[in-house]
């Protein structure tokens, strides 16, 4: 089955995503290289880019009729990744119409710079209004590679956690990856996603980066179906996520070594 990419920033123009409609489409079509058939736009919705819903709709709507002229079999979904920081300004309506596809779940940005408790009460306010919650990139951020057990317990109230494809084979850095295998090891990754920015340098690569990361985790070939197909499947059609597959093995930290997808 293809699979579904939930986080990329594909929409031109909108944040520090592409900047053309070019860029854009080729973005698209190395997704649909790499077997994605579904890929969501979620552009920052942050103080720096205060993106509503209705940009996104409209830059879906036009990017999917492109993709249907030039050929591309891509569909793009509507979502955002909301940063924390906004929950509490948003309505709640407006909130609705940035959850990913269309179903329950809100991707929100895990801070790239440390952050104390008020992320967990941003995160557990939103939870509380009936919003279910994925968690972009947990594997990049500083407070939880510091203290874990504050990941932990969030996935523990409910929430998901979304790690980038390239944090797999080391495009962030030694302890990136070192982070990501323990976070693989402890059961704590749901879902694998591209967060994708452009066509050459932050590329829209799943299944490749999973398949070139896969000798040194052992376990994760026999979840990547799971991590970029079936999980973000139900998440899209808002149905139950399904259990992962039992590893025949226990996953291990990576050997010292950075990687290509493609």
């Amino acid at each position: 089955m293809p699979a579904i990419d939930l986080h990329s920033h594909v929409l031109p123009g909108i944040d520090d995503g592409p900047t053309g409609q070019e860029d854009s489409l080729e973005m698209c079509r190395r997704a649909v290289a790499d077997g994605t058939g579904a890929i969501a736009a979620t552009p920052h919705v942050s103080p720096t880019f205060r993106t509503r819903s209705e940009d996104v709709a409209a830059g879906v709507a036009r990017l999917n009729e492109v993709l249907a002229e030039r050929d591309v079999p891509l569909e793009v979904l509507p979502g955002a990744e909301i940063a924390p920081a906004l929950l509490s300004l948003l309505e709640d309506t407006e909130l609705a119409r940035l959850r990913l596809g269309g179903g329950r779940y809100l991707l929100i940005e895990a801070p790239l710079l440390d952050v104390g408790p008020e992320l967990e009460k941003a995160i557990e306010d939103v939870m509380s209004t009936g919003h279910s919650v994925l968690l972009a990139h947990p594997e990049r951020a500083p407070s939880f590679q510091r203290e874990p057990q504050r990941l932990e317990a969030l996935v523990e109230r409910g929430a998901l956690c979304s790690i980038t494809a390239g944090s797999f084979i080391g495009r962030f850095g030694r302890r990136v990856a070192r982070f990501t295998a323990k976070l693989f090891a402890d059961g704590l990754i749901h879902n694998v996603a591209s967060d994708a920015h452009d066509p050459v340098g932050r590329t829209p690569d799943l299944r490749s980066c999973l398949t070139a990361a896969a000798a040194d985790f052992p376990g994760l070939q026999a979840h990547i179906d799971w991590l970029i197909e079936d999980v973000p499947g139900a998440i899209v059609a808002g149905t139950e996520v399904p259990s992962p597959p039992q590893a025949s093995s226990s996953p291990s930290s990576p050997r010292r070594r950075v990687s290509w997808c493609r």
